[in-house]
């Protein structure tokens, strides 16, 4: 089973489209834009579990130059 999560990326000014740049390369990413609003760059990403999706955001997204904060939202079939 794949897990698919939102991950919402509020960056440094002006850091937006680089940053949403860079995280478009990223292997599991299937989107990222940058936005206008309380965050900068909302991604599409999927792993192979939540394991796997903690260890992309804690150890490739967030330590890229130019991001503040994450907030990782999983997706729900209800």
């Amino acid at each position: 089973m794949v897990v698919q999560a939102y991950i919402l990326i509020q960056t440094d000014v002006g850091k937006a489209a680089q940053v949403a740049g860079e995280i478009r390369d990223m292997p599991g990413v299937t989107q990222a834009d940058d936005v206008t609003g309380p965050y900068d760059v909302i991604v599409r990403a999927e792993a192979r579990d939540v394991d796997e999706l903690g260890r992309m955001v804690v150890s490739k997204v967030q330590s890229l130059d130019g991001i503040t904060r994450t907030l990782t939202c999983p997706v729900v079939n209800i």
